[in-house]
């Protein structure tokens, strides 16, 4: 296999919150995704990807999707129902508990 056969990886880049929003709306004045991120040296998907996240957060966008702060949310509130369901499960099993030995007869 050739070296020049092979496709080399982009180096992955992060982004701030203001360049990706800057992305989008430039996008938005071409009326091009591919337009924008070509001259951007951006990926298409991760484009479309940013511009369907502010569709999201704007709620605009498929209703199954969360938008940017709901993930921490939703990991918050899962936390706690998880520590309400142990919280009950304890309450439960020293019910029982409590009855089985009302249930003996005493010494």
């Amino acid at each position: 296999m050739r070296q020049e056969a092979r496709m080399t990886r982009r180096k992955r880049s992060t982004f701030i919150e203001e360049q990706k929003a800057g992305a989008v709306r430039l996008a938005r004045e071409f009326g091009s995704v591919v337009r924008a991120a070509k001259d951007l040296d951006l990926t298409e998907f991760a484009l479309r990807h940013w511009a369907q996240q502010v569709k999201v957060d704007k709620r605009g966008g498929p209703a199954p999707a969360l938008a940017s702060n709901e993930p921490e949310e939703l990991r918050r509130f899962r936390r706690k129902t998880r520590i309400l369901e142990q919280e009950r499960d304890f309450r439960i099993e020293a019910a029982t508990y409590f009855a089985k030995q009302q249930d003996r007869p005493s010494r």
